[in-house]
């Protein structure tokens, strides 16, 4: 029998979904309304979420009537998914070997702060290509590689100019770094779980995209709905939220070779 495959994120199932039902968070306020405005996904078409996750985007997407099909790496994540959304069909599967999808299945593809997250991004790439129908697109939804770059961006304040600015320590520079999931638990003394996230600058999103056979046809930067409390630097911070955005939203189409 073989081994049952584990990932980063199989201790955290659990508390992954509870945080994202938890109400005020970036995907409930800032990506999930932006995500199904620039999508514009019809009833009729077959859509896959690829490292779904948990299925929070899954399930809202199909909501809206949209025929969702979800896959993650994760077996923990994929038990959630299926357990809160039965009538959804789920598969254990990485991006890069999507065995249960057919050449030309499905009519778009999502993928919400997951290619981040994946080391073979290319590969990954070209499997969705391999899935999609001529001209069916793929939304992609990453933390912003040009602000939120881990362990190499930062928040800053100057304190004579009274503007709060971010800090940018490396760009070009592809990158990989180990992210603790649960940080108030490493702050007091527990064991936390860690998982990787990758950095690559623009042009290497572009590159793997153009040479998978994708044109770029919608790029939009989403920043933060927050606001900070009555203090000296709040409007410092109200405005640097609204300047350095925490997502970028990039919809590629794949050509139609028979045009």
């Amino acid at each position: 029998m073989a081994k049952k495959q584990t990932t980063s994120w199989g201790k955290v199932s659990e508390w992954y979904h509870e945080l994202l039902s938890s109400g005020d968070t970036y995907q409930e306020k800032v990506i999930l309304p932006n995500l199904l405005r620039i999508a514009d996904f019809k009833k009729s078409e077959r859509v896959l979420d690829v490292a779904c996750g948990e299925g929070y985007f899954t399930r809202a997407l199909a909501k809206t009537g949209v025929h969702m099909t979800g896959a993650d790496i994760s077996p923990e994540l994929i038990s959630v998914a299926k357990k809160f959304s039965p009538q959804i069909n789920f598969f254990t599967a990485h991006i890069e070997r999507l065995f249960f999808a057919k050449d030309n299945s499905f009519d778009a593809a999502v993928c919400v702060l997951g290619l981040q997250n994946i080391e073979h991004m290319k590969e990954g790439i070209n499997e969705i290509s391999r899935v999609l129908k001529p001209r069916g697109r793929f939304v992609v939804v990453l933390n912003h590689p040009c602000f939120r770059i881990p362990k190499r961006s930062s928040w800053d304040f100057d304190e004579q100019k009274s503007i709060q600015y971010r800090r940018i320590d490396g760009y070009l520079s592809e990158s990989r770094e180990t992210i603790d999931m649960q940080p108030g638990k490493t702050a007091s003394g527990e064991k936390s779980s860690v998982t990787y996230s990758f950095h690559r600058p623009l042009q290497v999103y572009a590159k793997a995209f153009f040479a998978a056979g994708f044109s770029l046809i919608k790029l939009e930067e989403w920043n933060s709905h927050k606001k900070s409390e009555r203090g000296p630097r709040a409007k410092a911070e109200d405005s640097a939220r609204k300047e350095f955005p925490l997502f970028l939203c990039i919809v590629a189409e794949k050509k139609n070779l028979h045009v």
